[in-house]
């Protein structure tokens, strides 16, 4: 069934506190979702964001950011007063985020809702089920917290290496602190449910978005250092990355740990069922990030300054895909971010996964040869995007691309002159066979380079765009809705409740 849906971040939402979160700005965005006729809402990762504030660093796979939690939602359950949430400054640009104020001032406010809580049957309930995860990364945040936010590297030894006797005082000694953030957990699962439970009531289903590596100061390494590249020091022994291209003349030195495939395999791939199992049950649909890296990674020695002298390893391949789908079941609700140079190996990979993969069109103009991301090349199992959250806006790349490329794309989808050219864009991505079409919120408004998300390889800046709430109204729905019925991507049931 054709389909299409929109990109737009949680934390790109309007709201009065300084990012978007999973308020009233979040349903209002369902809302305008159905009115467009579209059957997905795809965001990027929920997960608490680590130092540089990238959504794909986090110190857990597995939690809610805090700073998505919607105060005025604490407020209506008595967790806070108005008085209290006006007391902290969280930035006042409309259009930007500032994380240097979220992180001063959010916590200590969710810490005066905690004082007010009062545990309850559902309460308890969540830390049954959740304690898989929970516990071990309540404790990892009531110890940063403990060491000045220092990495667990820096830790004393015993707990670095999680001594029995040294994890037993430190639960006793920050309980208070663990329950905490075992409360912030709460708080965000509990308004995140409630939020996919009304996008699905209004036939829009979520489409999640997980990275294939994690950080090296996160609870998922500490907790899990078997799983992990790590010598006896727990130091990582290689690092991911990617090799030298011709846009960088290093390759790009990600710095994550890489995973003890070997080790993985030995127990049933125990880690990625429970990274994936969670997944599931949180999105209706999960795109994973840098899928290629399964087939084969590359890998960079630990202490490296650049992405120069790395190798490729082999990864688990199919049979990573073979123990999650008799796990979970064979049709599983996977997007593979298959972007880049993908070899023979990885091509039959993706194959035999059956997993629909990603067509970027401002990628489809930059050689002279025939792109495959082209429309005309497309089968049907993708998912087409004109850019994602790591591309500059369509109106932006239209000034900064090659002329060559720019005329190329011009000649391609028929269309001159700059007015209207993220629309013409949006159309040939409509039009195509793909079975699923995702549009950025900034490209169907209209933006510039101001709304980019994410620029690659870059620190500062990024991860900060916010969408004015005047720009989500029933005149664009109606504009998307009349596109997505011209080209055949609108569900029966809502094209008769017009």
């Amino acid at each position: 069934m054709r389909t299409s849906g929109i990109l737009m971040p949680i934390f790109s939402l309007p709201s009065d506190y300084g990012i978007g979160t999973l308020g009233k700005e979040a349903f209002r965005f369902v809302d305008f979702l159905e009115k467009a006729g579209q059957s997905y809402w795809q965001i990027l990762p929920l997960n608490p964001t680590n130092y540089g504030d990238s959504p794909y660093q986090s110190f857990s796979s597995f939690a809610g950011n805090p700073y998505f939690i919607d105060i005025d939602l604490l407020i209506e359950d008595g967790l806070l007063t108005e008085k209290q949430a006006k007391k902290y400054d969280f930035g006042s640009d409309l259009e930007s985020i500032d994380y240097g104020k979220l992180y001063k001032n959010r916590l200590p406010l969710l810490k005066e809702a905690f004082e007010a809580f009062k545990a309850d049957e559902k309460f308890t309930s969540f830390l049954q089920e959740n304690d898989f995860w929970l516990s071990d990364y309540a404790l990892f945040m009531a110890l940063k917290n403990a060491h000045n936010d220092c990495a667990w590297s820096e830790w004393e030894k015993p707990l670095q290496m999680r001594e029995p006797a040294a994890m037993a005082n430190a639960i006793k000694k920050y309980s208070k602190e663990i329950e905490f953030y075992r409360f912030v957990q709460f708080l965000f699962y509990k308004q995140w449910y409630n939020l996919k439970e009304y996008a699905n009531s209004k036939g829009v289903g979520i489409i999640g978005d997980i990275p294939i590596y994690v950080a090296y100061d996160s609870v998922d390494v500490w907790a899990n250092p078997s799983q992990f590249l790590l010598d006896s020091e727990l130091k990582p022994e290689m690092v991911a990355g990617c090799p030298p291209d011709a846009f960088s003349e290093d390759g790009q030195l990600w710095g994550n740990p890489l995973y003890n495939w070997q080790a993985m395999k030995e127990n049933s791939f125990k880690w990625w069922k429970g990274y994936l199992g969670f997944a599931l049950k949180r999105y209706d649909l999960t795109r994973i990030d840098h899928f290629r890296g399964f087939e084969s990674f590359y890998a960079i020695p630990y202490g490296e300054k650049s992405a120069q002298n790395g190798k490729w390893i082999k990864g688990p391949d199919m049979e990573l895909f073979d123990a999650l789908k008799a796990e979970f079941g064979k049709k599983l609700p996977i997007i593979a971010e298959d972007l880049g140079y993908l070899t023979p190996a990885v091509r039959r990979m993706l194959k035999s996964t059956g997993f629909p993969g990603m067509k970027v069109l401002q990628f489809a103009f930059s050689s002279e040869e025939e792109s495959d991301y082209l429309p005309h090349k497309f089968g049907s199992n993708c998912v087409v995007y004109t850019g994602t959250h790591d591309n500059d806006t369509i109106i932006g790349w239209l000034k900064t691309a090659e002329p060559e490329e720019a005329q190329k794309a011009r000649r391609y989808i028929n269309f001159e002159g700059e007015q209207g050219f993220n629309w013409a864009m949006i159309k040939a991505a409509m039009m195509s066979v793909a079975d699923i079409c995702i549009i950025m919120m900034n490209d169907i408004v209209g933006l510039g380079s101001e709304a980019r998300i994410n620029i690659p390889s870059t620190l500062g800046g990024n991860w900060q765009w916010r969408i004015k709430p005047e720009c989500i109204n029933e005149w664009l729905a109606e504009i998307v809705r009349e596109n997505t019925i011209l080209y055949g991507r609108i569900p029966k049931k809502s094209q008769k409740t017009r």
